[in-house]
């Protein structure tokens, strides 16, 4: 029997290490993984979280950077509103997630996945916006 695929948001953290293990040797898939820079990441940086990656026996691995993507359809209109939650906290993190959401969608659609993971829990609602997402953009991911 053929492994089910599935694409892994992986960041190269203690989350995302764990659910490429489980995946692979738990549920029996093939990991592949794509980290979403949104900017915030040095190339050295992504350098180390592909070779975490290729260490994990991750299939593939890929940078999908939508950096400017974001900036343009997001972040430059909270600079310019000036835009805080309880008037000390930016917003970027929690639309950070969505754009992440939908870079995996669309990869995952072009690469002919089935299946996206994350390693996201509820505690900052991460999840949610992972999950609602995907669910929004592809439901049958």
């Amino acid at each position: 029997m053929e492994k089910k695929k599935v694409l892994l948001a992986f960041s190269g953290g203690l989350d995302t290490t764990f659910c490429a293990v489980y995946l692979s040797r738990e549920k029996k898939m093939e990991v592949h993984s794509a980290i979403v820079n949104t900017g915030g990441f040095r190339e050295d940086e992504l350098q180390v979280v592909a070779q975490h990656a290729s260490k994990l026996g991750i299939v593939t691995h890929e940078v999908l950077d939508i950096t400017a993507d974001y900036y343009n359809r997001c972040i430059r209109y909270m600079i310019f509103g000036n835009i805080l939650r309880n008037r000390s906290y930016p917003l970027s993190v929690s639309s950070e997630r969505t754009f992440q959401a939908i870079a995996l969608v669309n990869y995952a659609k072009k690469k002919g996945f089935k299946y996206i993971a994350h390693g996201s829990t509820a505690a900052g609602n991460d999840q949610v916006r992972f999950d609602l997402v995907i669910q929004v953009l592809a439901p049958e991911i």
